[in-house]
C-alpha cells in the first residue's frame, strides 16, 4: 500500500515536473521568438488613430567623427498602419547635382564620390512592428582609422515589406497590388581636417524669370553652388525696396544644405497688402564658412491691370473734358460780337 501510493506521488512528481519543463522551454522559445522579430526597445504610441502610414524621425542627422571613431544615433520608425508591418533597414549613398530641380540623388546599390553606406551598421536589418507602436533604432557609424578628411554622405532607409493595398485600412482597395512604402534620414557625416570650401551665390530672381506681376505673392529663387569637398550651409536674408528707394519687405532666408559639387535652389515668397509699382530686391547670403556675403539685385513691376485701366480711363477722360472745356470756351470767343469803337470824335448838332 505505502510501495504503491510513493510510486504514484513519484509519477504524478515527474509529470508536474515534465510539465513544468516544457512550459519553460515553450515561453523561452516565444520570448526568443519576440526577440528575433523585434530587437528594438518599443514604446506604445498615444491614440490608436490608423493613418496607413509609419513616420521615421528624425530627418537628418549631422555628425562629426574623427577617423578610428563611432558615434551611435537613435532613430525611431511608429507604426500608424493600422496592422503588424514587417520592416526592412537599408543604406544607400547619396550625392548632390548640377540640376536645380534634383537636388540630392539616392545612388542605390552605387557607391557615390563621398560614399558613407559601408560606415553604417545596425544590430538587425529586419523587424515587426504592431500598430501603435514606436521602435527605437540605434544606428552606429564606424569612421575606419585611414579615413581622409572631409564630407560623407548616406541615408538610413526604412521600407515595409509587402503592404497590399487591402491589407491597409482606409487606403483604396482597387486595384489590390503591393504597396512599398520607404523613408530616409539623410546622414551628413564630417572628418575633420583639411577640406576644402568654397561656394558662391550663382542667380537671384523670380521663379521662374518674370518682370510684371499684377499682384503677389512674388515668388523668389536663391541658387547657391558649392564646388567645395564638403557640404555648406547657406543662410541669408532678401530685402525689398519701392521705387523710392524705401525698404518695404524683409524676407530671411532660413540655413539650407547644398552638398559637394552641387547646387540647390531656395525658395521663398513675399508678399503684402498692396503692390504697386517698381520693386527692388536685393538678396544678401552668407555662405557658411568664413564671412564673405554675396549679394544679387533684381528688379520687378506689380501692375495691377484693372487698376492700371481705371487710371488709364480717368486720365483719357480727364483729358478729353479738358480739351472739350477749352473747345467751347474758345468757340464763345469767336461767336461774340465786337466791341463799339470810339475814335474820340464828336459831332455838335
Amino acid at each position: 500500500m505505502l510501495l504503491s501510493t510513493y510510486v504514484k506521488n513519484t509519477y504524478a512528481t515527474k509529470v508536474v515536473l515534465a510539465l513544468v519543463l516544457i512550459s519553460t522551454f515553450a515561453l523561452s522559445d516565444i520570448v526568443r521568438a519576440q526577440e528575433t522579430e523585434n530587437p528594438y526597445p518599443i514604446d506604445q504610441l498615444i491614440g490608436d488613430k490608423v493613418v496607413g502610414d509609419f513616420v521615421l524621425g528624425p530627418g537628418r542627422v549631422e555628425l562629426e567623427i574623427a577617423p578610428g571613431e563611432s558615434k551611435t544615433v537613435e532613430l525611431t520608425v511608429s507604426n500608424r498602419i493600422g496592422r503588424d508591418q514587417e520592416f526592412v533597414i537599408t543604406t544607400e549613398d547619396v550625392t548632390g547635382s548640377t540640376n536645380e530641380d534634383t537636388p540630392i540623388v539616392l545612388l542605390g546599390n552605387d557607391t557615390g564620390p563621398y560614399s558613407m553606406k559601408e560606415y553604417v551598421s545596425v544590430p538587425q536589418e529586419r523587424f515587426t512592428l504592431a500598430h501603435n507602436t514606436r521602435a527605437r533604432i540605434p544606428v552606429t557609424i564606424t569612421i575606419p582609422p585611414n579615413a581622409d578628411p572631409g564630407g560623407r554622405y548616406g541615408t538610413v532607409l526604412v521600407q515595409t515589406v509587402s503592404v497590399r493595398a487591402d491589407d491597409v485600412p482606409g487606403a483604396p482597395g482597387a486595384p489590390s497590388s503591393a504597396v512599398i512604402s520607404r523613408v530616409g534620414t539623410i546622414f551628413f557625416i564630417t572628418i575633420p581636417g583639411s577640406v576644402e570650401q568654397e561656394g558662391y551665390l550663382t542667380r537671384f530672381g523670380t521663379v521662374p524669370e518674370q518682370k510684371v506681376y499684377q499682384s503677389g505673392p512674388i515668388p523668389f529663387g536663391v541658387l547657391f553652388e558649392n564646388s567645395g569637398s564638403i557640404h555648406l550651409i547657406p543662410h541669408g536674408e532678401i530685402r525689398v525696396a519701392n521705387m523710392l528707394g524705401e525698404e518695404v519687405g524683409v524676407l530671411p532666408l532660413e540655413p539650407w544644405f547644398v552638398l559637394p559639387r552641387s547646387v540647390r535652389l531656395r525658395e521663398v515668397s513675399w508678399d503684402r497688402e498692396f503692390l504697386f509699382g517698381r520693386y527692388t530686391a536685393t538678396a544678401y547670403v552668407a555662405r557658411g564658412y568664413g564671412e564673405d556675403i554675396d549679394e544679387l539685385s533684381y528688379t520687378f513691376w506689380v501692375l495691377p491691370w484693372k487698376l492700371v485701366g481705371i487710371v488709364f480711363v480717368i486720365f483719357f477722360v480727364s483729358i478729353f473734358l479738358i480739351r472739350l472745356f477749352f473747345r467751347t470756351f474758345e468757340f464763345k470767343r469767336k461767336g461774340s460780337p465786337n466791341p463799339p469803337t470810339h475814335n474820340g470824335t464828336h459831332t455838335n448838332e
